[in-house]
């Protein structure tokens, strides 16, 4: 498709508002039952950084198409870096039949596009979704980890959703942005150290919306579920939501944190033990019921 405003929705970085941030959100977390117990500054840095960079895109030329191009995470200029160009054909609004040739040269090292390409966002709502839940849920994972220990987890399952990305799609010319492989890994991370939290979430039933508390492995699980199954039906090289990248990153947080744990390198926790149906936080559990 052609690469003006009017057909970016054709593209991996550009979304549908509220059609593609409820896609593989069925439930959308509000709040957990765990409290931090120190300032999660690093976290707050990361949702920082995406906001400004995204800001950037806002005023660069054509809503920062060609800021995407050159740094969101293009799988063929990686897996090809001697290539420079594509061609992409589509479907412009009125069925017409398009094809558009585009540079892949980037002022930065095609393996820097798999870091650079997580604080880029497609749209309002895209960032939206993606900074919410990272604020969910990754304040209780810098606890365990320390500032540098997120970090470094944070930035190593973005790169693992990025490489599976890639392999799942070697030869797609469509660049992939957005914060959510790096995002998943955090999720993935919560689910190994706090399987028995529980978690505020709205749910949809129809045409009515609930808010019930949900046990965060049910709602992680869930979570993972339909990123695998969607993987499944929808190739990665049509663009959309980068579902193996979700998957990637997922797994990545939850293996690393599962290894450092056992070897003992996290912070210790300083909250009990969560079981259900027995809620030890009762000044915060208590609005619930």
């Amino acid at each position: 498709p052609s690469l003006s405003v009017r057909t970016r929705e054709k593209f991996a970085f550009e979304l549908n508002s509220l059609r593609r941030f409820n896609k593989g959100r069925a439930m959308l977390p509000l709040w957990d039952d765990v409290p931090a117990q120190r300032i999660p500054v690093v976290n707050y840095a990361i949702i920082i950084a995406c906001i400004l960079a995204f800001a950037v895109q806002l005023q660069a030329p054509n809503d920062g198409e060609q800021l995407v191009r050159e740094f969101g995470l293009i799988p063929l200029r990686v897996t090809n870096p001697n290539a420079k160009s594509a061609v992409v054909t589509g479907q412009d609004e009125q069925g017409r039949r398009v094809r558009q040739e585009f540079s892949l040269e980037s002022p930065i090292a095609p393996l820097a596009t798999l870091f650079s390409s997580m604080f880029l966002h497609g749209g309002l709502m895209h960032i939206v979704g993606n900074l919410w839940f990272l604020f969910i849920f990754g304040d209780n994972v810098e606890d365990r980890f320390g500032h540098l220990g997120y970090l470094l987890v944070y930035l190593a399952s973005g790169l693992a959703a990025g490489v599976l990305h890639i392999l799942a799609a070697p030869n797609s010319p469509i660049p992939t942005i957005g914060a959510s492989g790096a995002i998943a890994g955090v999720m993935g991370s919560y689910l190994w150290l706090y399987p028995h939290a529980r978690v505020m979430t709205l749910i949809p039933l129809g045409p009515f919306l609930r808010i019930t508390p949900v046990p965060a492995a049910l709602f992680l699980v869930f979570w993972f579920a339909v990123q695998v199954v969607s993987g499944l039906q929808v190739s990665a090289a049509m663009g959309g939501v980068a579902w193996w990248a979700h998957v990637g990153g997922f797994v990545a947080g939850l293996s690393t944190t599962a290894i450092l744990n056992r070897m003992g390198k996290l912070l210790p926790s300083n909250h009990p033990r969560l079981v259900y149906g027995f809620p030890q936080y009762h000044e915060e559990r208590q609005p619930w019921h």
